[in-house]
Order: structure tokens, then sequence, then C-alpha cells
């Protein structure tokens, strides 16, 4: 074929070999915000494990490892060729390299460091982005560990294999690994959210604390982990459990992998169903109190779905600014003409409140302050609910910046998409965390008050602001058939959340463009319609990749 048609013109380079975290401008100011008053040595340490993770994860070997992960999706091998049940989940190495990188850096490991909660939420910020579907073991991995400590003696076993920094993969007796991986398995056919209508049923042994467990889960997040923790219905009533996939004497425990569920979502992580059939399982807490007891866990892994998000959102952001900088059309490049620069704006908005509001959290968990505690309380669920909805349309408008380029697989925003929902979905979907927020709202007076003392932070800065608060404030006031508004609550509480952090720091025309479109009605419903008055070039220049 004739060379001359295949010469390559007005296509964008190749993204990669960049610094996904030195080049965030949102992300290295807000870690350097929350540090300003850690120790000189810590805040080193974490600059230093940043700008190496966010070198790797925006280097063409993570890529690479994101790619053949994503083509290469688990197999379930449920017997082996003699006909033995083993239950094991295969994956492909560069799943492996991904996990392995992961752990290496820290990222199940925040518990009592200094700083711990921020710098683990900015690196699984800055390494999800290299591929999101590992992270979901990265993730109960370690948001298992408050739910552990509620039993000294089991904390004592666990907790130092779930922070370890090194990755062993395959089944073995934890007491011969140097670190382990955790997973989670609530969910029922008859329950979904409801987890107390679960029917898994636990007999106690003669032996304190020792059970054995028969029923079916719905959903177990990565079925290829060490160990499980699950809802099952006790004497006492629904207890938590620890349920390890090998016995300490090195045989299988009865944990049957009936099949993988075909999701939406990423294709290199696992999520299946199981069957409980006589499986030993340590009780974790008190009987009768699961809910409580794993309450910790579900607050950890709902802020790693605000984080997630957020991640996937500035990937999707740096993928548009850097197609729009290097295509042309009409005669000019499309980043500067005027209704490109508009919805690469106001993508930059969505991602940067995300980001912020994503760190301000991870801060307040390091604070651990009764104050900060309450402001939590809150908090997570509104962030949750808001930021992982806003998650999906922004990356279909991110994708549509490239686009035809951008509806090819190869491209990777189609990834992205499917990921998208996902966060929305785990942990509670939509309902569950506008209802918890109201929850927050009846029982814990000191939530609102952290909240409150939080937003005020911010008062008299910005007009559109103060009377945004004061709407919310009214409609928290009518009670009236308020459980019907709660997604409405939810996502009034998020946005002022996040304009009132964008307001005190981030840059003024971030803040200002944040609060005409978020706050002063002066907006569309699709990205894109910012005032066209706004500083919309500097807002897209923030957004570009430093460096």
């Amino acid at each position: 074929m004739a060379a001359t048609t295949h010469t390559v013109s007005n296509q964008a380079p190749p993204l990669v070999g960049y610094e996904v975290y030195l080049g965030d401008r949102a992300l290295t100011e807000g870690v350097e915000r929350h540090l300003a008053g850690a120790a000189a040595d810590v805040a080193d340490e974490v600059r230093r494990e940043l700008a190496d993770l966010g070198r790797a994860a925006g280097s063409a070997q993570a890529l690479e490892w994101g790619r053949l992960a994503n083509e290469n999706p688990p197999v379930l091998r449920t017997h082996d060729r003699y006909g033995n049940r083993i239950d094991e989940v295969e994956f492909h190495p560069a799943w492996h390299r991904l996990l392995g990188h992961a752990v290496g850096a820290g990222l199940t490991d925040a518990w009592g460091r200094p700083s711990g909660h921020l710098r683990r939420a900015a690196g699984f910020f800055v390494w999800s982005q290299a591929e999101a579907g590992h992270g979901c073991p990265v993730s109960m991995t370690h948001a298992a560990v408050p739910a552990l400590r509620t039993d000294p003696e089991l904390a004592a076993v666990w907790e130092p294999l779930l922070t370890s920094h090194v990755y062993e993969e395959g089944l073995r007796p934890p007491a011969d690994k140097a670190g382990v991986l955790f997973g989670m398995a609530m969910t029922e056919k008859q329950g979904g959210s409801d987890v107390r209508a679960s029917t898994t049923a636990a007999v106690a042994l003669d032996a304190p604390g020792e059970y054995l467990l028969t029923g079916h889960k719905w959903f177990c997040s990565a079925p290829m982990s060490d160990g499980f923790l699950v809802l099952a219905q006790a004497p006492g009533g629904l207890t938590c459990f620890l349920v390890p996939r090998v016995l300490p004497d090195g045989t299988r425990n009865a944990f049957a992998v009936q099949r993988l569920k075909d999701k939406l979502g990423n294709r290199s992580n696992a999520s299946g169903e199981i069957e409980f059939d006589g499986t030993w399982g340590r009780r974790v807490g008190e009987e009768g109190r699961g809910v409580r007891t794993i309450i910790g866990m579900v607050a950890a892994t709902r802020l790693d779905c605000v984080t997630g998000s957020a991640a996937l959102m500035r990937q999707a952001l740096t993928q548009a600014v850097h197609h729009a900088e290097h295509r042309s059309a009409f005669g000019a490049v499309l980043s500067e003409q005027p209704l490109m620069r508009n919805v690469l704006a106001d993508l930059a908005l969505e991602s940067e409140a995300a980001t912020t509001l994503a760190l301000r959290l991870a801060a307040a968990c390091d604070a651990g302050t009764d104050r900060e505690r309450a402001f939590l309380r809150l908090a997570v669920p509104a962030a949750k609910y808001w930021v992982t909805k806003r998650c999906t349309p922004m990356v279909a408008e991110a994708l549509e910046c490239l686009g035809g380029n951008g509806y090819v697989e190869e491209s990777g925003l189609p990834r992205l998409l499917r990921e998208s929902p996902v966060n929305s979905v785990w942990e509670g979907a939509g309902n569950v965390q506008a209802l918890d927020a109201l929850r927050a709202l009846r029982r814990e007076p000191d939530a609102l008050n952290a909240f409150l003392q939080e937003v005020g932070l911010a008062r008299g800065a910005d007009h559109r602001l103060d009377a945004a608060i004061r709407d919310l404030l009214t409609d928290l006031a009518d009670l009236e058939g308020i459980e019907a508004r709660a997604r409405r609550v939810a996502e009034r509480i998020a946005l002022v959340l996040q304009g009132s952090l964008l307001v005190r720091w981030a840059p003024p025309e971030v803040a200002d463009a944040f609060c005409a479109s978020r706050f002063g009605g002066d907006r569309g419903s699709a990205f894109g319609t910012l005032p066209h008055t706004l500083d919309l070039g500097g807002i897209v220049a923030r957004a570009r990749i430093a460096g």
C-alpha cells in the first residue's frame, strides 16, 4: 500500500512518561496544605513517596500492565485435574505487578503512620490512575483494620500482615506469608443493601469465638484474597466473622466460588458468588453487633469510593486536555476554541472539587479528634453520594472531547467509562448514602455542628456560597417529607462543602467559577455551559499536567 496513505498527522502523541503526582497542581497543593503541621522528616518522606509513585503511575510499564490486566480477565478454576475442589482465581501476571506495586507503596498501610491516611489516599488516587480494577482488594485490605481492632487478639495476628509492604500471591496459611489481602462478603440474594436480612447461619463450636458458617453470598469482592470479613446470623443476631481461605494446618477452608460475575465495570478484577458449607469462621466483635463491628471497614471503603472516583475523573480530564491541546479542527487547536475551552474548564472544576474534598476527608481521619470524627460522620456519606454520582457524566463528557478516538478501546476512555459507576453502587448506592446522611443529621447533632463549623470558615468570602448555606439550613429546618428529599439534601451538603473548600484554598478563578456555576444558577445541565465571562483559560491551564 502507498506509504503516503499512512502518514499520521493531527493526532495527539501518546500520553506516557508523565508525572501523575507532581504534574497535578490541585493534588500537590492539597497534600502540602494538609502536611503543614507534620514533622519535617515526615513531610519529606510523604513528598518523596508520592513523587516516586506518580512517576511510576505515568510510566510506559505501568500503563502496559493496566492494558494487559484489562485485556486478560481473571479465570475461575473450581477443580484441579483430579476433581478436587480448589476454588482458585487465576490472574494475568500484569495484575500481580499492579497489586505488588500498590502494596509495596504502602497503599494498605495507613493506620498509625504519621499523616498515614493523607499519604495513603493521595497514593491511592495516583496509582489507581494506571488501572482502577486492582484498587478493590487494596481498598478492602486497608479498610479491614478498624474492624479487626475490635478484637485485640485478632488484630495482633492479622494487622501486621494487612499493613505489610510485601505482596505474596497464592493461597497459603497466613503464618507462612509476609503479607495478605482481605476481601468482604456481606451481600446476599434476598437482601442487597439490607444486610440484616442475611440468612447465612453461624453455629458456635466449643472453642471460644469459633463458628461454622452455612449460606450463600451473592457478591464476594476479590475472592482470591487470603481472608474475608463476612456477616452471618449467630444465636445472638447478626455477627461479623473473619473467614480465612487457608486454615492454620494448611487445609483449605470450605469456600466454594460458584462463579465470577460478568460485570459492567473493569475487566481485571474478580467478584464472585460463594457458598459456605461448614466453613470455619472466627467471630469479630460481639454476637449481634455485626453491623457496628464492620462499620469502620464500611466508612474506610466509602472514603475510597470518593477518592477512587476523583482519580477516575482526574485521569479522564488529563486525557481530554492532552488531546485537545494537540488536536486541531476548523483551523485552530481544540483547546483554544471557546466552546471546547468551556467544556474543559467545567470538567476541571468538577475534578478539582472532588480531589480537594477527598484530601480533606483523609486529613480528618488523620486528625482523629472528636470534632473531625463528627464531621466525617456527615461528610463521608454526602461526599460518597455526590462525587461518585458526578463521576459517570464527567467521564462520558471527557470521552466525547476525543470524539470517535475516545470511543475506541485503545484510547483507554471506554475503560474509564465502564468503571465510573462502580463507586456509586459499591458500599451502598445513592439512596443508602443519602439516607445515611439523614440519619447523621437526625441522631448526631455534633455531626451537623462540625459541618457548619467547617463551611463557616469560608463565611463572607463569596455571597453565592453564603446564600447556598442559608438555603441548606432552610431545607434542614423543614423535616416534613425530608426522607423523599434526602438526595437533594445530600447533594447540597456536598456542594456547599466543596464550595467552601475551594473558596478557602483554590485560586480565585477556580473558586469564582465553581460558585457562579454551582450556586449562582448561571449554568446549563450539561458540562461546558459555564458563564463565558469567567477566566476559563486560566482554569484549563491549571488542569494541564505541569512540567
